[in-house]
């Protein structure tokens, strides 16, 4: 990460790890980096650290900040430069930037339990058994994992319950059974009775 160290007498060797965003510097104890120095105002300058550059800009001190010597207002730190608040002179160790993303490792369920028959109970939901397997994340699911969703006009999307892909019924969907009367309008069609008009 960033970093600056300093090269005063009293400050030799002292390493300040810059953060990722603004970082303020001066003799008040409410900075993030006090400097306790009578040369350094109570807020002396302000280092920014963004993903892709480091700026520094003075606050208005009474005794100025400098980039190698010269005063600046507002200026990009360099690996290598000297930056003076005062009298305290800080090396500009590092200009290096890492943004990690932190890993979460979520607790994966228990397997499933296999009972005498052959059929799964839910690693969720103890008492019931398995109907569902996502076809992504490969999980086994009941019937209360699975998130439905209704399309107009269109067959029920069934949804794993933890990544949201389209899970699938074990052992395949089960047909509909067909009604005789289903059946009868489909393959017969039977004229429409209509009252007879009378002369």
């Amino acid at each position: 990460m960033a970093r600056l160290v300093g090269k005063s007498d009293w400050l030799r060797n002292q390493t300040i790890e810059l953060r990722l965003g603004l970082n303020r510097f001066g003799r008040s104890p409410d900075n993030d980096f006090p400097i306790d120095h009578p040369s350094v105002s109570a807020w002396h300058c302000e280092v920014y650290l963004g993903a892709q550059e480091i700026t520094v800009r003075d606050c208005n001190s009474t005794n100025g900040t400098f980039l190698n010597g010269e005063q600046i207002q507002k200026s990009t730190l360099q690996q290598g430069q000297t930056l003076s608040l005062g009298d305290v002179e800080l090396l500009v160790d590092s200009i290096e930037v890492r943004v990690a993303i932190p890993q979460f490792d979520f607790p994966r369920p228990a397997p499933p339990v296999v009972l005498s028959d052959g059929s799964l109970l839910c690693p969720r939901h103890p008492k019931a058994k398995v109907t569902h397997q996502c076809t992504h994340c490969r999980e086994v699911l009941c019937e209360a994992c699975v998130h439905r969703l209704r399309r107009r006009g269109g067959k029920v999307l069934k949804l794993c319950g933890l990544c949201s892909h389209a899970c699938m019924p074990l052992g395949g969907e089960a047909k509909k059974k067909k009604s005789f009367l289903g059946f009868l309008q489909k393959t017969v069609r039977l004229p429409r009775l209509s009252k007879a008009k009378e002369d």
